[in-house]
């Protein structure tokens, strides 16, 4: 039975992806090397054709365990998913979450509080990447991003209501709604304008948000040989 998985589309920058795509490249030469080496050790001159597609039926046996165990590296999906694992437990996060109330994972864009995501090409990313993870895996990134951010999320909640979310905030959500620009900015004109402490705290919680995007990338660097600096959230 084929294993279910779930699908992200991560944005990288060009480096990131030509570095995981050189990773899955050697992995694929080291692979083809070592049955190339198991073949001409095993498959003699001679040997009848069912003998010789038993032992091609072994090496590829062989080849499926050592991707299962990590030797090899596998498919690119194969080297990202061990580096989701490993990020994770870097973090702290490689545990059981407890679902999140009903409708908070399927909501679209960033965590509600966070700035609005970049246009491509904005912060370096200028290339897309889609990863599929087991199932389990992908259901762990979305709870652990979640339950991470939960108090970040609520106090940014609670920063906007007091201050607003902006102009440029405003203007994004308007045009996602349908609704005029000019409308979306009277409204933000009557906000009060937040002091600099208050920008002070507002940027420090949204940099203890984290989103899904932010341990794909992490663990696509990991998978390359750039580990990600963590943050201190403390």
């Amino acid at each position: 039975m084929a294993m279910v998985r779930m699908k992200f589309h991560v944005a990288l920058t060009e480096d990131a992806l030509k570095g995981v795509n050189a990773r899955r490249k050697a992995e694929r030469d080291r692979e083809e090397e070592w049955i190339a080496e198991r073949r001409r050790e095993l498959l003699v001159p001679g040997m009848p054709r069912r003998a010789a597609a038993v032992v091609r039926r072994d090496i590829r046996a062989q080849v499926a365990q050592k991707r299962r165990t990590g030797e090899f590296g596998g498919t690119r999906d194969d080297i990202v998913t061990q580096a989701v694992r490993e990020e994770l437990r870097a973090r702290g996060l490689d545990r059981k979450w407890p679902k999140p109330p009903e409708g908070e994972l399927e909501g679209p864009g960033r965590p509600w509080g966070t700035p609005p995501s970049a246009p491509m090409g904005a912060g370096g990313y200028t290339h897309r990447l889609s990863i599929n993870l087991p199932h389990p895996l992908g259901e762990t990134v979305r709870r652990a991003a979640y339950w991470t951010s939960k108090d970040a999320v609520e106090a940014l909640q609670e920063w906007a209501d007091r201050w607003g979310d902006g102009v440029e905030v405003a203007l994004r959500e308007a045009e996602r709604n349908g609704v005029p620009p000019e409308l979306a900015l009277a409204a933000a004109a009557g906000n009060l304008s937040a002091p600099q402490s208050a920008l002070e705290i507002r940027d420090r919680l949204r940099g203890q948000v984290l989103t899904t995007g932010d341990l794909l990338r992490a663990a696509v660097d990991r998978a390359h040989g750039e580990q990600t600096q963590l943050p201190d959230v403390t």
